[in-house]
């Protein structure tokens, strides 16, 4: 059959020699080479049950749900925030009020880098890419009106991941809600800001043991709650390849693995709560076969590797974001068309969560307008292209299959260099992902400038037309406002009792104890973000990034 279907393809090929076929390349958005044709030739080793398997069961390339989007349609969850709590909340009625799912909270620099917004490195940026956050007051007003129990929320935090948590946590337990019934995600992906966005506070090493310590806390006290949500998306924005995203992105989730490990607890205890969060760039085959490598990776590792025994450790759960990088200030409408068809490939890659990028978003935060058509993209995905019909429809594709299976083996081989090189952490310190990230980024760059790579609006079918579209602006006044709010909280709570949370905390952190009991404690009694940030600061230190020329 293989000899007899390799003599047609050539006589075809023969056939259509004369044929002319317009200027490439024919190539990713990641640069790989694709064929003109697919045939099962490239698939003659696929074994259905070992490669993909039924949806819901091992490997998962098919889905990690046995009925996929026929049981339970993928969480509509937009992120954002701005400005103070009052008006985050406010937004995050209205989504609710429009049909979103759940709830993503997008915060402020400052919160992000540890900073209360009185902090004068917190300056100018108060509110202005997210909401600030500075304590527990300001979580209570972030979601008042908003039932806990009943929706679940993401929250895009690194650094000073647990103690946004504990806010989080500290907000339920004020109202009466038991920890076993708050469902939600945590980002708390340290390694990836290290190589990618940036924004750390400690040193690897105690950055480590705040997340070790979280799931061990979650695993005992917040069952329903994903204690990471490791990322790909901000290395794919920071300009690595599709397979790079993979590979880094499955790199860092084994580095958690074993850290939980190393740490004492059993693997199946948190694994089922780690979950993962990847980009969806405009590739559209290439994003596919992306999110069904990953699966299959990540089952095998987890089942053969590390010895995990409960299904759910060998089951890759999802949150997806459409590509931000993919987006142009020029024609910003054409953000929709591009934000449309990153959608569809993340849903027919089988996500369980999307947030889909507004068409304003590369030259502001989203208006009301812009953000309701990102979320009616979702909608119309779901309820009218039929996508969500019938499960992995793509499966079986000559080219879907051969690209999988592609795609896989390069990770795999970036998996050995990891290893060969001391792991993740080593790879880190030696600058190897960074270099590699910045590689990717450079060689893409210059496609687009040579005008080898089309970008609509850009280098190409540019008009001279002006820009006009409303834009969300930040009230400067914003960030008095919130000052204002944190000086009327110190000046009202317990400070001795505050104080005695924070030395304790110190303490805890100088030994060996789970420290978010302690978080958690110091959150309840008002502490700010800021304060308890400092207190381990005084026993962690802050993390410097070695240069790399």
């Amino acid at each position: 059959m293989a000899e007899e279907l390799q003599r047609a393809e050539k006589e075809w090929r023969r056939r259509v020699e004369r044929e002319k076929e317009r200027p490439g390349p024919f190539e990713t958005v990641s640069g790989k080479k694709i064929k003109d044709l697919y045939t099962p030739r490239d698939t003659a080793d696929l074994d259905y049950r070992r490669d993909l398997g039924f949806p819901g069961e091992y490997p998962f390339t098919r889905g990690v749900q046995p009925n996929m989007y026929r049981g339970r349609l993928w969480t509509m969850r937009q992120f954002s925030g701005f400005g103070d709590a009052t008006d985050s909340n406010r937004r995050y009625r209205y989504l609710l009020e429009q049909g979103q799912t759940g709830l993503s909270v997008a915060f402020d620099m400052p919160t992000i880098m540890g900073y209360d917004s009185d902090h004068p490195r917190s300056a100018g940026e108060v509110g202005r890419c997210g909401v600030a956050i500075d304590s527990l007051e300001d979580m209570e007003i972030l979601f008042e009106a908003i039932p806990l129990e009943k929706i679940t929320t993401s929250m895009t935090i690194n650094g000073p991941a647990a103690v946004l948590w504990c806010f989080y946590l500290a907000c339920a337990l004020k109202r009466g809600i038991g920890l076993d019934r708050v469902g939600g995600t945590i980002q708390n992906d340290i390694l990836k800001e290290y190589t990618a966005q940036k924004s750390w506070i400690f040193p690897p090493e105690p950055s480590m043991r705040l997340i070790t310590d979280i799931f061990a806390f979650a695993a005992r006290e917040v069952p329903r709650w994903n204690t990471v949500s490791i990322s790909g998306y901000h290395i794919r924005e920071a300009g690595s390849t599709a397979v790079q995203e993979l590979a880094f992105t499955l790199a860092d989730g084994f580095a958690y693995v074993e850290a939980g490990i190393e740490a004492g607890l059993d693997v199946d205890d948190f694994a089922p709560r780690l979950s993962f969060f990847f980009n969806a760039h405009l590739d559209f085959f290439e994003e596919i076969c992306k999110y069904r490598a990953a699966r299959r990776i990540w089952a095998r590792h987890m089942k053969e590797r590390f010895g995990a025994k409960d299904p759910r450790s060998w089951k890759m759960r999802f949150h997806t974001q459409t590509a931000g990088c993919s987006l142009t200030a020029q024609e910003p409408e054409n953000n929709i068309v591009r934000t449309a068809l990153e959608a569809l490939a993340a849903v027919l890659g089988g996500t369980q969560s999307l947030h889909t990028n507004s068409m304003d978003e590369v030259l502001a935060l989203p208006t009301e307008k812009a953000v309701k058509i990102a979320l009616r993209t979702q909608q119309i995905i779901a309820f009218e292209s039929g996508a969500a019909h019938t499960i992995d429809p793509l499966a079986g594709s000559y080219f879907i299959e051969s690209l999988t299976d592609e795609m896989e083996a390069e990770a795999e081989s970036y998996f050995e260099r990891i290893e060969a090189l001391g792991g993740v952490l080593t790879a880190i310190e030696k600058g190897f992902f960074q270099q590699e990230i910045a590689d990717a980024a450079y060689t893409y760059q210059r496609a687009v400038e040579k005008g080898e790579r089309v970008v609509v609006g850009v280098n190409r079918f540019a008009s001279e037309e002006a820009l006009n579209i409303a834009l969300l602006k930040i009230d400067a006044a914003v960030e008095q406002k919130q000052i204002a709010r944190l000086r009327r909280l110190k000046e009202r709570r317990d400070n001795i009792a505050v104080a005695e949370a924070l030395r304790r905390l110190g303490e805890a952190a100088a030994g060996s104890e789970n420290l978010i009991p302690h978080i958690l404690k110091a959150a309840q009694l008002y502490a700010t973000e800021g304060e308890i940030i400092s207190a381990l600061k005084k026993v962690f230190g802050e993390y410097r990034e070695q240069p790399i020329f």
